[in-house]
């Protein structure tokens, strides 16, 4: 296997372990409530600190491996990972859940924002789309991997169990370091800034009033991205089920029919972005996607819903698939990781937020309502889409990696 197909596969398990962990909460959920006799609230905050462990470890360990290298911070963020969601499996407490949520959501975050890189890094220019939306997919497969798990380890083991599978990390590490080598392109760009090392990195996202002002673009569009997704797949089985008195098993119908249609807009929006560049991908999705959330609320019958979702995750999540791409092509290799984590999990902490706002509409207003709040959302990234400019890096492949001009 070459260095670029090591790449994905390496970033495809990563974010396939990530998935899986993150929806072991979901399916464990009821369990740790009653467990600890705690109320849903409660509870809830259990995926809240989860997500700000990804914010604060994407910071980190988005420096780190600009610092240090892509490869050995990547498996110290899996290492990281592992013993967090382990751990979760001997919490006594409802506090010990949260820490250890915590020690989880670092290594999770860190470990996205790094593949990507090491992606972006070892594909040449006209295929980091497709190389993106493969890893993309990674987060699907991990659903689907949770739910096996789950339907056959609760009913034995109790959720404790589940999460014990979470040393599994390890073995993929420890082969992970063995079998792929540093970033070429990352170790290029350390012989030619050798002074690289005692930078500060945060502050080079907003150094200037351009860069300043691409990051805070970039970030909305990755809030609005998974604000988006959260909004639509926590609370449209809930709508549905009220306006078109939809059963339970009907609304996992629905869940897979709109998981078929994610995992199709991922792969066809890395070839988009590689045929038609960033752009116009953006721009096209964005827009049909904020027409597709808005017609849905009007869908009517078995087939309007199970198409219309199906139609509805092609666009919205499949712009998923094209974030790694995206940011790394407005900033050089030396900050390329830290910038990539930073902005993505900033996405993530603020966009998990979405499901509550949404909430908040249904209770006290309409479906319809609700849906034209997702759609505007898309309409807004578009608007911030089309400001971006000034990609940062150029990058030409030659035998095995890139050579960076920045």
């Amino acid at each position: 296997m070459d260095y670029k197909k090591k790449t994905v596969a390496a970033s495809v398990t990563g974010l396939t372990l990530e998935g899986m962990d993150i929806m072991f909460i979901s399916f464990a959920m009821s369990l740790i409530v009653a467990d600890f006799h705690i109320d849903l609230t409660t509870g809830g905050f259990i995926s809240s600190i989860t997500n700000i462990g990804m914010l604060a470890g994407g910071m980190i360990f988005g420096v780190l491996a600009d610092r240090f290298g892509r490869v050995r911070v990547f498996t110290y963020t899996i290492f990281l990972f592992a013993i967090g969601t382990a751990l979760t499996g001997l919490a006594t407490n409802i506090e010990q859940v949260y820490v250890f949520r915590f020690i989880a959501g670092l290594g999770a975050g860190g470990e996205y924002g790094i593949g990507m890189a090491l992606v972006a890094e070892a594909w040449p220019k006209n295929k980091q789309g497709r190389a993106s939306s493969y890893v993309s997919i990674g987060a699907q497969f991990g659903v689907i991997i949770a739910a096996v798990l789950s339907s056959v380890l609760l009913p034995v083991f109790g959720w404790r169990g589940l999460f014990f599978v979470g040393v599994l990390p390890v073995i993929f590490a420890y082969f992970l370091r063995k079998n792929l080598k540093e970033s070429p392109a990352w170790v290029a760009a350390q012989k030619q800034q050798p002074s690289i090392r005692k930078k500060g990195k945060l502050i080079q996202l907003v150094n200037s009033p351009k860069v300043a002002l691409t990051t805070i673009g970039l970030a909305i569009m990755a809030t609005v991205q998974i604000a988006g997704y959260n909004g639509l797949m926590i609370w449209l089985p809930t709508m549905l089920q009220q306006s078109q008195g939809l059963s339970v098993s009907s609304s996992a119908i629905w869940t897979i029919s709109t998981a078929v249609g994610m995992i199709a807009g991922m792969l066809t929006f890395g070839r988009f972005i590689d045929r038609f560049g960033l752009k116009i991908s953006y721009g096209v999705f964005l827009l049909a996607s904020a027409a597709a959330v808005f017609v849905y609320a009007y869908a009517q019958g078995s087939a309007g819903v199970l198409i219309g979702g199906a139609i509805v995750g092609f666009f919205s999540n499949g712009m998923f698939a094209g974030y790694g791409a995206l940011i790394s092509r407005y900033y050089r290799v030396d900050i390329r990781s830290t910038a990539t984590n930073t902005i993505f999990n900033f996405g993530r902490a603020v966009g998990g937020l979405s499901p509550i706002l949404v909430g908040f509409i249904l209770e006290h207003a309409t479906i319809t309502l609700a849906m034209t709040y997702l759609a505007a959302l898309y309409c807004i990234s578009f608007v911030v889409m089309i400001s971006l400019h000034g990609e940062k890096t150029e990058e030409t492949q030659t035998n095995a990696a890139n050579t960076v001009s920045a």
